[in-house]
């Protein structure tokens, strides 16, 4: 997917994409951090895996330490094989890429070093503007509503972005760049009518690295690791006990699953605080009709609107995922940090209705509608969202070979535009992975709180 900034896609990522990217179907690691086996380095379109160094497992739940420590010495035999050294200092093992505490501080960054693109309380924050959204109905006609933050919400809300960094780099740098402030504004700035938002700016691996070849241990490192830092950072310096919402895409959905697993899966004090996790298009797992095992051991999948300590998951198509799915399909699905293990399931959690079938509240961005769907609304509507009411419907579906939201066009097709996967088949609707069923996770996040704060 290429994107221009300010303007840029619901999930402009390429985890995985095959294209260099990490952990592409056909060419992946073997697991990532949580289970590392292999290290690997791909080429440039679905090619052959270059096996670098075989290492003893490295199992879920192990400590940052570990996982770092595998991670490294996989860097350590790739490099000695090679008869080099690793391509960039390595990143220290508390979490902060190295020389983040010594050398002077990003603009814009707190007294940790860690970059805030939304925060509450900053003064460009584009998790606290009123937003707008043009409603069309079943007959074309049109009204606008308007969302506005809460005014003191009881929860938090901790968001990492998708691949979206425009930049040329293998990580991106910590600049607010205008694509960030885009994405927040399309995926984290909604919840801010249910709790307060902290996003904090990353060093992502970038479009540019995951669509170029090489070994990108090193990057993922460090996009782990400083993800990993703004968190404790949160905890340090924001949270002061309240409850947590994880929100993660793609990218930002596969950190947060090791992070969940390194900071709550083994910490029950840190653990009580968590409200719910939202990890969209990420690949998590769990053991066959279970609702643990696979990613985590402690934190279930959500099973109604009013549970809390659990985590909604899943992958959006409209028809069966093919073959070569990036997601969807255990067998080939995508993961950054960690890819889902032959005997589990991909976790599928339908947050239009748990457990059964339900009508989608899209909240999807009005400027990007040209690119997204085969008939976007004539006028184009210059307001930050449009939704379709009674448009389309959502369903988890199971099969041999994997679990995934299944989209389908309910309304008539003046109301419901046909949607469109700008990545080919194999991505599904990777795009609407939080537009399409924003309305409802805000509605799901409302349910959750109040049951929290009882």
């Amino acid at each position: 997917m290429r994107v221009q900034a300010p303007s840029v896609a619901d999930s402009t990522e390429l985890e995985g994409s095959g294209r260099g990217g990490l952990g592409g179907a056909g060419a992946r690691t073997e697991s990532g951090f949580g289970n590392i086996a292999d290290v690997v380095a791909m080429d440039a379109w679905r090619g052959g895996v270059v096996v670098i160094s075989r290492l003893p497992l490295c199992r879920i739940g192990t400590g940052m330490a570990v996982r770092l420590g595998c991670l490294l010495t996989a860097l350590v035999l790739a490099s000695t094989a090679c008869g080099g050294q690793p391509a960039t200092t390595a990143p220290t093992q508390t979490g902060a890429p190295q020389g983040a505490a010594s050398g002077p501080l990003a603009p814009r960054a707190d007294a940790a070093g860690i970059v805030w693109l939304c925060l509450p309380g900053k003064a460009d924050n584009p998790c606290a503007a009123t937003l707008t959204t043009t409603v069309i109905d079943a007959s074309g006609k049109r009204t606008v509503e308007k969302m506005t933050p809460a005014a003191d919400p009881p929860i938090d809300c901790f968001y990492l972005y998708p691949t979206t960094s425009l930049q040329t780099t293998m990580n991106a740098d910590l600049s607010i760049d205008p694509e960030l402030v885009t994405i927040a504004t399309w995926q984290a700035a909604p919840f801010s009518k249910v709790c307060k938002v902290y996003a904090p700016i990353y060093p992502q691996l970038t479009i540019a690295a995951l669509s170029g070849g090489g070994d990108k241990t090193v990057g993922l490192a460090t996009a782990y690791s400083g993800a990993l830092s703004a968190f404790d950072d949160y905890m340090a310096n924001y949270n002061k006990g309240r409850g947590i919402v994880f929100i993660g895409h793609s990218q930002g959905a596969m950190l947060l699953i090791s992070l969940l697993q390194d900071r709550l899966e083994t910490a029950p004090e840190v653990r009580k605080l968590l409200v719910s996790a939202l990890l969209l298009g990420g690949s998590a797992t769990t053991a066959p009709g279970k609702t643990t095992g696979g990613d985590f051991n402690e934190i279930p999948t959500c099973a109604s609107t009013t549970q809390t300590g659990c985590v909604v998951g899943y992958s959006s198509f409209d028809e069966t995922p093919p073959e070569d799915a990036m997601f969807g399909r255990t067998a080939t699905a995508v993961g950054m940090l960690r890819r889902p293990q032959p005997g589990e399931q991909l976790m599928c959690v339908n947050p239009t209705a748990v457990g059964g079938k339900g009508t989608m509240k899209p909240l999807i961005a009005a400027s990007d509608l040209p690119r997204l769907t085969a008939e976007p609304p004539k006028p184009l509507p210059n307001t930050t969202f449009v939704t379709y009411p009674n448009a389309y419907a959502a369903e988890c579906n199971t099969n041999a070979d994997g679990s995934w939201l299944q989209v389908s066009r309910i309304g008539p097709a003046a109301a419901a535009p046909k949607l469109v996967g700008t990545e080919g088949r194999s991505w599904g609707l990777h795009d609407f992975d939080v537009s399409l069923s924003l309305g409802n996770l805000l509605d799901l996040v409302a349910a959750e709180s109040s049951t929290y704060v009882k």
